[in-house]
């Protein structure tokens, strides 16, 4: 390739020697291009009666230009390197995609793409708090998103679904992108496609719906009570904890009473005994308390989801079995219970759907009438009444974990 150079460039040379012979016979010695040219080829190579000097000098400018030519493309050649393993990923994943078969996460080189996502909290609109008409014959079955949420391939029954929300995930994802360890993705495994259902990492925490506002409240108060997040709690930090809210909303300690109360909450909220509280449980609790605070219940139902309204429709259908668009307030409290029946682990062999609410025992809480008065039980409930009552319910049955986040209505 030298070679060919160098003739071509001694072709030049001597071409351009040539029009300047021509020039000066013309007797145009001022023409602006070709006279500064030939000043500079008469100088170094003394005229063109020495054409044997050309081919050495234009040897070593073209291996100079050559040398530099070729490190100009081999920089952009190795800039380029990522984006061409990366173009020809996507073209072997595709052609796999083509045949039905799918391509499996960890088999495409996406690791730098699997970045956890930038949540944005939510706003609050101006008709917030204005009820809201969900009707009740008409059936919401909103359809899954048919790739995955984090990278975008199909890989047809290699997907998991999301109980609460459309999205669709790869475990290869999720286990790259860090949010679930190795006990939590199995079992998203074992019941993502079952009646029982699996929450992906959106809809698990239910933090995520809070305002920058009402989050910013939260934060305080976890910072003058010197929470530390992502830790665990023992009983005697959540007592701190209360009497510290306690003290700033009430100005007074807590009783006796509210002291066993919470106690009690620590229990609900460590079911397997392990004598601490995991922090996803705990600050799941407590954003239901800022949501019960400073939200209406209105406010509260623009929260569920499509698939969350169509279970409660089906659930009040179930229970509404003369068809008139009412039940009863007790038919209502057992509806509340029934959204929580499908957490528990000592029930997973009997798992039934949310829509078949069965009896409550008679010895239970729940059914026990020395608690409430016949006349309250009886209370009508209309469809838009039970929505509102049972809204925050059927958020706090969001979370995948067994704890219980809110204290059942007895």
């Amino acid at each position: 390739m030298g070679v060919l150079m160098s003739k071509k460039q001694q072709v030049e040379k001597v071409q351009k020697c040539n029009a300047v012979v021509s020039a000066f016979q013309a007797g145009i010695k001022d023409r602006p291009a070709p006279a500064k040219q030939a000043d500079g080829e008469v100088e170094d190579g003394e005229g063109p009666a020495k054409p044997s000097a050309a081919p050495d000098k234009n040897t070593r400018e073209a291996e100079r230009e050559e040398t530099d030519n070729s490190a100009g493309p081999s920089t952009s050649h190795q800039a380029s390197g990522p984006a061409k393993d990366e173009c020809k990923a996507n073209q072997e994943s595709w052609s796999r995609l083509r045949d039905g078969k799918g391509v499996e996460p960890e088999d495409l080189d996406k690791s730098h793409q699997l970045t956890p996502p930038a949540f944005v909290r939510p706003k609050r609109e101006a008709d917030d708090d204005q009820q809201v008409e969900v009707e009740l014959e008409k059936k919401e079955q909103p359809p899954s998103d048919e790739m995955c949420e984090v990278c975008e391939v199909w890989t047809a029954d290699d997907l998991y679904p999301c109980r609460i929300c459309t999205r669709m995930f790869h475990d290869g994802c999720l286990r790259e992108l860090g949010y679930l360890r190795a006990e939590a993705l199995q079992e998203m495994r074992d019941t993502a496609h079952t009646v029982t259902g699996w929450s992906c990492y959106y809809c698990d925490n239910l933090n995520l719906l809070l305002t920058e506002e009402e989050m910013y409240s939260l934060l305080e108060t976890f910072k003058q009570c010197k929470i530390i997040p992502e830790s665990c709690l023992v009983s005697d930090e959540l007592l701190q904890y209360r009497h510290f809210v306690s003290k700033q909303q009430f100005d007074k300690d807590l009783t006796d009473e509210q002291e066993e109360e919470v106690l009690a909450q620590f229990a609900a909220l460590d079911p397997e005994k392990k004598g601490h509280i995991e922090w996803s449980d705990f600050l799941y609790f407590e954003s239901m308390a800022v949501l019960r605070k400073f939200r209406t219940e209105n406010s509260m139902v623009r929260l569920l989801t499509a698939k969350e309204r169509n279970n409660a429709r089906s659930v009040f259908l179930g229970l509404d079995l003369d068809k008139d668009g009412v039940i009863t307030k007790a038919e209502c409290r057992q509806a509340q219970q029934s959204w929580f029946h499908k957490l528990s682990k000592d029930s997973q062999s009997c798992n039934v759907s949310i829509s078949h609410v069965g009896p409550i025992c008679e010895s239970s809480p729940a059914s026990s009438g020395s608690e409430r008065s016949k006349t309250e039980d009886s209370r009508p409930v209309t469809w838009a009444d039970f929505l509102k009552e049972s809204a925050i319910y059927i958020l706090a049955a969001r979370a995948n974990s067994s704890a219980m986040h809110i204290r059942l209505p007895l």
